[in-house]
């Protein structure tokens, strides 16, 4: 690690020290000892995180002293056309993690699921965010953005303000923008054929910089994360040629997956249900989509690093791509014999930075082939 790196990441944490804290009810201290976490529980977490983000370990310690200092950034978060689902998977937990509790620590100003406020208060106290710490806060949205002719299909508060308005008003005077969930960052289902409300994805409504999050939803270290590499570099990460940070979505679900050694040896899952299934085989051959699906979920999981579907018995759906829903089925068919669409229409078989037709459509065949050899061989025997 470069010294000119620590350098300017201990500058911005001085930065911020010099900030007033905005919560003056207590401190993350006190918050992880109420739960029953120690300091070394935390510094563990630090450096979890500190990994977990592709930074070098001797920066465990700032990434502890920057969710310290989370209180200094403001956050609005606001809701469009959702389920809830990428909140519920921050705040939903059967005890509280280190992960919700930062969340809690920061200076959440509007959430329309967990404030107490609603009506005229509500629209008062969104308003009066925006305006106070214009320029300073973080905004997260959750959903698709109706639009155009069908922009009053959501309108939020007494005065039944337009979802679209509202996300265009707070994307103006916001210092990062995160679309959390893949509704926000690609459009989701809601955006799906024929898409009846012209929802689209909030890079589309904002005129500023957008990093997404996608997932459906995305777990809860990805929507840290990314609040914790703000706070350290004040800086947008390294993103893919979806906006998506490459710490978190850098790889394919099949690069890391459990089940990975049965593709290699042609063992696959027929049907659900059948002897293959009960002994963990691949479930490329009943459609999952990990080979064409850059997140992290086969490392990271969900309900505290429990389970994740592939683990639970049913494979990606691809949920993290754009127009996954379009795309990606049926769920249960693998995407062998549709190989004209992974060039066309998925997308998410380039690496990176590296889009090109002919290498995509090689990659496709290239799985799609190394598939049926491995399996015939596995026959044979």
């Amino acid at each position: 690690m470069k010294d000119d790196v620590l350098l300017q990441i201990n500058r911005r944490l001085e930065q911020l020290e010099k900030l007033p804290g905005i919560k003056q009810d207590g401190s993350l201290k006190q918050a992880l000892q109420k739960a029953g976490f120690s300091r070394r529980d935390f510094l563990k977490w630090s450096g979890a995180m500190t990994a977990f983000m592709a930074l070098p370990a001797a920066l465990t310690p700032s990434v502890a002293r920057a969710a310290e200092l989370a209180d200094r950034l403001p956050v609005i978060w606001l809701h469009m056309a959702e389920c809830t689902g990428c909140s519920e998977s921050l705040l939903r937990s059967d005890t509280p993690t280190i992960d919700s509790l930062i969340f809690d620590y920061i200076s959440l100003e509007y959430h329309e699921t967990v404030m107490a406020a609603s009506g005229w208060q509500a629209e008062e106290n969104l308003e009066g965010a925006i305006e106070k710490y214009k320029d300073r806060y973080i905004l997260m949205v959750e959903g698709g953005i109706p639009t155009g002719t069908t922009e009053n299909y959501l309108t939020v508060g007494p005065l039944g303000t337009t979802g679209y308005h509202h996300a265009k008003v707070a994307s103006q005077n916001a210092a990062a923008i995160f679309a959390i969930g893949t509704c926000s960052s690609f459009g989701g289902v809601q955006a799906a054929k024929p898409n009846p409300s012209n929802s689209k994805a909030l890079s589309q409504v904002s005129s500023k910089p957008v990093i997404n999050v996608p997932g459906c939803p995305p777990s809860e270290k990805n929507i840290v994360g990314n609040v914790l590499h703000y706070l350290l570099f004040g800086a947008l990460p390294a993103l893919d040629v979806f906006n998506r940070p490459k710490w978190a979505y850098g790889l394919r679900i099949h690069d890391l997956c459990e089940r990975r050694g049965h593709f290699d040896a042609g063992e696959f899952v027929q049907t659900f249900g059948d002897e293959g299934a009960k002994n963990g085989y691949c479930l490329y051959k009943v459609g999952c989509k990990g080979p064409y699906t850059f997140n992290n979920c086969s490392r990271e999981r969900f309900n505290q690093h429990t389970s994740w579907p592939v683990q639970a018995g049913h494979g990606c759906i691809g949920c993290s791509e754009p127009d996954f829903w379009d795309t990606m089925g049926p769920f249960e068919e693998p995407m062998g014999d549709r190989l004209f669409d992974t060039v066309f229409g998925l997308g998410a078989d380039n690496v990176s930075d590296k889009i090109g037709l002919g290498i995509l459509a090689l990659t496709g065949i290239g799985i799609a082939a190394h598939a049926a050899i491995a399996s015939m061989k596995k026959d044979k025997e």
